[in-house]
């Protein structure tokens, strides 16, 4: 989990693709409901989960074509404590919902490893307080 945290691949000279605009893509392009403009809440319903999968497999296969890493980013920048509690999350339901975005990170990332193709990733952890991931 951790192949990439000392030496970054996007600090060297490869070209990478970074996605495009997840809560734009869902509100003006695929209708979607994301109050506070939060998208972490489609983790916790399989509509939203697929949808999220979708684009970042979209983004990721564009990456393989274009013989280029792929940077994810989790869709958990609104998953904080703040931003959280207008939505119903507790500090418990917001690391479980942390965990899950990584997660979904990881098997997009994972997918790239195929020798169909490549794609690197460099998952951040969303957690502010930590430099390591929250234990399982």
């Amino acid at each position: 989990m951790t192949q990439y945290r000392n030496a970054l691949p996007q600090l060297g000279r490869e070209v990478f693709l970074t996605d495009s605009g997840l809560e734009t893509e869902l509100i003006y392009h695929q209708g979607v409901d994301l109050p506070q403009f939060a998208a972490f809440p489609l983790l916790d319903d399989a509509d939203g989960l697929r949808r999220l999968r979708s684009y970042f497999d979209g983004h990721a296969a564009i990456a393989t074509r274009a013989d280029v890493g792929f940077i994810l980013e989790s869709a958990t920048w609104r998953a904080s404590a703040d931003w959280g509690a207008l939505l119903g999350y507790d500090p418990d339901a917001l690391a479980r919902v942390n965990r899950k975005a990584i997660d979904l990170l990881v098997q997009v990332r994972d997918v790239g490893r195929r020798p169909i193709g490549r794609v690197r990733s460099a998952a951040v952890w969303d957690l502010a307080t930590t430099d390591t991931p929250p234990p399982r």
